[in-house]
């Protein structure tokens, strides 16, 4: 047994390898497509809708890549993962990035051979439970049973919290995310822990959504960022800037109605971004103007967030944390220039 786990490792450390001299974008170029490891089954993020088609806001960053390397939108193949298995598939190259909600940890950085990019939403984990439990906050949780995904922060956080707070758990551990909201939405827990953007997704999915509740508390930090693996820091700045140019398109006022008309401005730091003034795209191995197509073929980061998992949306989710630094939010994008 263990020397098969020393091969195991021997293998993705040679895969790794072996992906960091070729290049990942001369690969994907070669290929014609971006392979995608995504979620699949969290509404607003990672999810494949009534006609069989990915949505959600990871996907739409997904297709910000796909236009920065291809021009075009549709250059991406979706491999849905879980918690347990998405790592994995990154590390032995079966996906080029990895773009399902995945919190950034000291450990993670350090210890998987991975290397996460910008965030591309800011969130922390909570608690829903069923309206009929009369709970109304997380200290009320003593002796609960508590519905959690294996391999995830949301665990470990878990254990944390109920640990620090002299309270016992009883978790109910299943790795599938469908498998385990049928779980919950069943009654084998008393409640459902998990990134609270994913609880609103859960919620949205229930029999009767209404009967259900997100308590107050948020026990923890959770940068979601995509990742890919270490060492190819050309691919890492590319899937870096695709992301940025959403979040700086925001802050700029440029939107996917405005973009032509914004093409025309005479502010240097327009063109530069826009691609009229040459370098960005020449620095990164991209056409000059991908920023350009991003925005005109997606709008920026706040269209984004709107449409995926805004306030007119089933998630209903507020900007919050998520809003542009100069609105009291993260969202922050170095220059383009």
């Amino acid at each position: 047994m263990k020397l098969f786990k020393v091969l195991a490792v021997c293998v993705t450390v040679l895969a790794m390898s072996t992906f960091a001299m070729a290049g990942t974008l001369e690969d994907v170029k070669a290929k014609g497509f971006i392979q995608v490891g995504y979620n699949g089954s969290v509404a607003g993020f990672g999810n494949v809708n009534e006609k069989g088609v990915e949505q959600g806001l990871d996907v739409d960053c997904a297709r910000a890549l796909s236009i920065a390397v291809f021009g075009t939108p549709d250059k991406l193949k979706f491999t849905a993962l879980t918690a347990k298995t998405r790592f994995t598939a990154l590390q032995s190259g079966e996906i080029d990035v990895l773009f399902r909600n995945c919190t950034q940890t000291l450990s993670r950085d350090s210890a998987l051979g991975l290397d996460f990019c910008v965030v591309n939403y800011y969130d922390g984990q909570g608690f829903l439970v069923p309206k009929e439990l009369g709970i109304k906050s997380a200290k009320d949780l003593d002796g609960a049973s508590v519905c959690v995904l294996p391999g995830t922060t949301s665990e470990l956080n878990a254990a944390d919290y109920f640990r620090a707070n002299g309270m016992k758990m009883n978790p109910v551990v299943i790795e599938s995310t469908p498998e385990l909201n049928k779980a919950f939405f069943a009654g084998r827990c008393d409640c459902i822990t998990t990134d609270a953007s994913q609880l609103a997704a859960i919620r949205t999915v229930a029999p009767n959504p209404d009967d259900y509740m997100i308590l107050p508390e948020i026990i923890s930090k959770e940068p979601l960022a995509p990742a890919v693996r270490h060492g190819d820091n050309k691919w890492k700045d590319i899937v870096n800037y695709s992301t940025l140019a959403l979040i700086n398109a925001e802050e700029m006022g440029i939107t996917q109605a405005n973009v032509d008309f914004m093409l025309k401005s005479n502010d240097p730091k327009i063109k530069r971004f826009l691609g009229v003034t040459k370098g960005n795209g020449k620095a990164l191995g991209l056409d000059e103007d991908f920023v350009y197509k991003i925005i005109k073929t997606l709008g920026n980061y706040g269209e984004i967030f709107e449409r995926n998992v805004g306030v007119n949306t089933p998630l209903k989710l507020e900007r919050g944390l998520n809003a542009l630094w100069i609105n009291g939010g993260l969202m922050y994008s170095p220059p383009f220039k």
